[in-house]
């Protein structure tokens, strides 16, 4: 697999001018960006763009501003210029950027206005308004937090999600000219979970596109098929539990295709992160930890719950706003998970089998308040998030380099006898236990396991086989000692009567 090296410069300004100081983290390293007018308020929400060959960050937050810049291919942050909203509210959100039959447009939601705002963007980025679309009765753009643009044939249309007062769905069609005209509204029910939407994504399945949402305040997902004309239809729900569901406070929603397979990433900020408590509609949820859920679409547009990275020890999960994914190739994701309350980025690897394993954590010592984004320019990928932290308040960008794959790996192979007097339930536990631990130390960078139907009779009594791997020896070491794996140890080993280990070397 491939693995992250990172490389870290510190961009530092004087007079608005950027400059060059690196600064090694561990390894990770932090690009930070020049404090430009308004930016120490437009560190929120982000979005990147490119338009003619040239790559530009929008950004928004607590002000009644947009600021844009041009993003280089070494990171550094150019401005563009600072453009106000209507009437001086704000602040936006839900930054979206899409080309509308060859018009390029950046849909901005104005919170503080309950409306969304429409701008076209000009050649050298700037913006100028060419829209703006009022809550009305029959919409649900009351605090309007989420957009996204689905592309259907030769339709585009703009969903929007509501957030307090008038939570639901509302679609609308997106003109040549930049104008919105409504398709469809649906309220919010205690079916569905749109109450609270702050993240969407859609997958084209089969000729059909999905789109999902998270719902915030009623704790899960549901997913709806988008007609050709704009309407759209629930087709399932799931919301959250008390063991491995980790849904109370469904922020943020993403997805990505590996290996044929439609994956949606979903994480939450749970609600015991928030002091303002009437801001919570359900006061009877209970924490039971931090985990982000991986789940797939199928052919029906069905949510299906699959794989959770449970927080632990080793990663930083707590009060996830923000999940960026990048695809590397068909086979794999880079994740990275930002995060308020733990104050960080947990970087993670999404596989073609749909498993999140944790890669790296960068301390950022600020909260990340759903201002993450990300672009790919050329082999380089970047994120960029926002401090909310009131004594930074700048943007920070983060450079991620991929080596190619060195072609060698680890097999750690352990056969496992279980005693007579060992039951199938006790035995079926065991193998749960150990299977667990994929999803509990980042060293295991993949993993599988078989019971024994060898007809040679050689097997000596071992039924079962599990084969771990690892980047190098180093690795393996950690495992060894990690203590997930020696409380596996004390938890089964009364129930093993051998166990045979062989360790080697092999090529891709």
């Amino acid at each position: 697999m491939n693995w992250i090296k990172s490389i870290f410069f510190v961009i530092v300004s004087c007079n608005c001018l950027l400059g060059y100081a690196q600064l090694t983290k561990g390894n990770l390293t932090i690009l930070e960006q020049t404090d430009y007018k308004t930016t120490k308020y437009n560190t929120v929400t982000a979005t990147t763009y490119k338009k003619n060959g040239v790559n530009y960050v929008f950004s928004g937050g607590d002000g009644a501003f947009i600021n844009v810049f041009k993003l280089n291919a070494t990171g550094e942050l150019m401005p563009v210029g600072a453009y106000e909203l209507q009437n001086k509210k704000g602040p936006a959100r839900g930054l979206v950027a899409h080309n509308i039959k060859g018009t390029d447009y950046l849909f901005v939601g104005n919170k503080g206005g309950n409306s969304v705002e429409v701008y076209s963007i000009e050649d050298n980025g700037s913006l100028q308004r060419a829209f703006v679309l009022n809550d009305t009765p029959e919409t649900y753009l009351g605090t309007v937090i989420t957009l996204k643009v689905i592309h259907i044939k030769n339709n585009f249309y703009l969903f929007v999600g509501g957030l307090e007062s008038t939570p639901g769905l509302s679609c609308f069609k997106i003109h040549k000219n930049g104008k919105l005209s409504h398709i469809q509204s649906l309220a919010d029910d205690d079916l569905i979970h749109t109450d609270g939407i702050i993240g969407m994504y859609s997958h084209k399945i089969n000729g059909k596109t999905y789109l999902i949402t998270g719902g915030f305040q009623d704790n899960g997902i549901s997913s709806f098929e988008v007609f050709n004309n704009g309407n759209f239809k629930n087709i399932n729900n799931i919301a959250d539990n008390t063991t491995n569901r980790y849904l109370t406070g469904t922020y943020p929603v993403n997805g990505v295709i590996l290996g044929g397979n439609h994956y949606i990433v979903v994480g939450h900020r749970h609600h015991k992160y928030y002091k303002r408590g009437n801001f919570i509609k359900k006061k009877d949820f209970i924490f039971h930890g931090d985990g982000v859920s991986v789940f797939k679409v199928n052919e029906a547009g069905e949510l299906i719950p699959h794989s959770v990275l449970v927080n632990n020890a080793a990663t930083k999960l707590a009060g996830q706003t923000r999940i960026e994914i990048l695809k590397i190739d068909d086979s794999e994701a880079l994740v990275a998970i930002g995060t308020r309350d733990d104050n960080s980025i947990q970087l993670c690897k999404l596989n073609a089998n749909g498993v999140l394993k944790p890669s790296g954590v960068l301390d950022t010592n600020y909260p990340i308040y759903y201002g993450l984004t990300s672009i790919k320019i050329k082999e380089n990928f970047f994120f960029l998030s926002g401090s909310v932290d009131p004594k930074v308040k700048k943007m920070f960008a983060y450079k991620v380099n991929f080596k190619p794959k060195n072609g060698k790996k680890l097999r750690h192979i352990v056969n496992l006898k279980y005693k007579d007097a060992a039951t199938p339930k006790e035995v079926n536990r065991a193998v749960e236990n150990f299977v667990a631990l994929k999803n509990k130390i980042p060293e295991i960078i993949d993993f599988e396991w078989g019971i024994n139907n060898s007809k040679e009779g050689k097997s000596k009594g071992f039924t079962h086989s599990f084969m771990l791997t690892f980047k190098d020896e180093k690795a393996l070491e950690v495992y060894l000692v990690h203590k997930e794996h020696l409380a596996l140890i004390n938890d089964i080993g009364s129930l093993i009567d051998d166990v045979f280990v062989m360790d080697y070397y092999t090529t891709e």
